[in-house]
């Protein structure tokens, strides 16, 4: 086979892995998350199973391990949540009303505009004159939602698949990896393996290292603002927490809105330092010490790939887009590495002289 037909090959295979991808993602959810739980989870029965206990038992430790933990957060953090979603809707409506009663009239005051209808009670006058025709429209919403039997009965068996299709991953991990290395080619194995190497670093940094950086500043935040008293700090820590998947954004969506929040609860100028100080200090500490020693400076993700490869993701394959945008650009990352350099080798790069030598130390000419 001649190496053009085998790049043909090749660039079809990929092209039939995308569209299987985007048809058969409705039904690939529940097997892509229990993909990342049994990567996740791979390493603990790893240790588990070197220490004499069996593969099978060593599984059935860490997912009953896991799955309890998983069960004890949600029982805690659920009813906590609820209330503060509760008060987070009365907080945005006492905003609501404070920008239509003062932030909007100041400002048309201050640039000396002409007095107008409120913003909402023009919208309020708007839905009360084709409430009949919006109630007509949320009926049939409705009644396409809840006799869509279907799609429920497909949401829970989504639901239920993914712990039984996380034990069975996690049980036969080892396995499938060593029949995938049986099927390399002999000649190529080293490099492939290299390669799988390499993307289990990067892969591992952010399926385990940014898991628990993420649940480390939830945390932080979380405790910082209970501290300073704020009604919201579940809600709004976590919500940073889970942001900071994508560097510097939860540390500026968490001090923007907590600032917010603190403002409306509190007016005093120390609690906003507070906010401040809290988020200050999660940043701090992030840089300094949590993804240094968790995720690693030298196998992380550029920032700006991370957001790209998340918005391309979400674009190109809705959720399941965006729970393998990171796998995906770890590998990308790899691979890009490696054709850098099978291009600085390659006769095409060489046909103007040989590869120039930069000597530290020495200015270039």
């Amino acid at each position: 086979m001649t190496v053009n037909v085998r790049w043909l090959w090749w660039l079809g295979g990929l092209l039939l892995l995308a569209w299987l991808l985007n048809a058969l993602s409705p039904i690939l959810m529940p097997f892509a998350i229990a993909s990342v739980l049994a990567y996740m989870g791979d390493p603990l029965a790893d240790r588990l199973e070197a220490r004499g206990v069996g593969r099978t038992m060593s599984v059935v430790l860490v997912f009953s391990g896991l799955s309890l933990f998983s069960l004890l957060m949600f029982l805690i953090t659920l009813p906590l949540l609820l209330d503060q979603m509760q008060l987070l809707v009365q907080r945005l409506y006492a905003l609501l009303a404070w920008l239509q009663e003062t932030a909007l009239p100041g400002l048309r005051g201050f640039l000396d505009l002409p007095e107008q209808a409120q913003p909402i009670d023009t919208a309020k006058e708007a839905i009360s004159k084709h409430w009949d025709a919006a109630g007509g429209i949320f009926v049939y919403v409705w009644q396409k939602i809840s006799g869509s039997s279907v799609a429920v009965m497909t949401w829970v068996a989504n639901i239920t698949l993914i712990p039984v299709v996380t034990f069975y991953l996690l049980r036969d991990w080892d396995v499938m990896m060593a029949a995938i290395r049986k099927l390399l080619p002999r000649s190529h194995e080293a490099l492939y393996v290299d390669i799988a190497r390499q993307c289990d670093e990067i892969l591992g940094a952010f399926a385990r290292g940014q898991f628990l950086v993420m649940l480390s500043l939830g945390a932080i935040y979380t405790v910082g603002l209970f501290i300073l008293g704020l009604d919201l700090a579940l809600v709004l820590g976590l919500a940073a927490g889970l942001a900071s998947i994508v560097p510097y954004l939860g540390f500026i969506v968490g001090i923007a809105a907590s600032g917010l929040a603190a403002y409306f609860q509190f007016d005093l100028s120390w609690q906003l330092l507070g906010v401040a100080v809290v988020f200050g200090f999660g940043q701090l500490l992030e840089s300094l010490y949590l993804t240094p020693s968790l995720v690693g400076d030298k196998i992380g993700l550029h920032p700006v790939m991370v957001i790209f490869a998340i918005l391309a993701g979400g674009q190109l394959f809705g959720f399941l887009g965006i729970l393998l945008a990171l796998p995906v650009a770890s590998v990308m990352k790899v691979m890009a590495g490696y054709l850098h350099d099978a291009y600085l080798r390659s006769e095409w790069y060489r046909e103007g002289g040989e590869i120039p030598l930069v000597v530290e130390g020495e200015d270039e000419d």
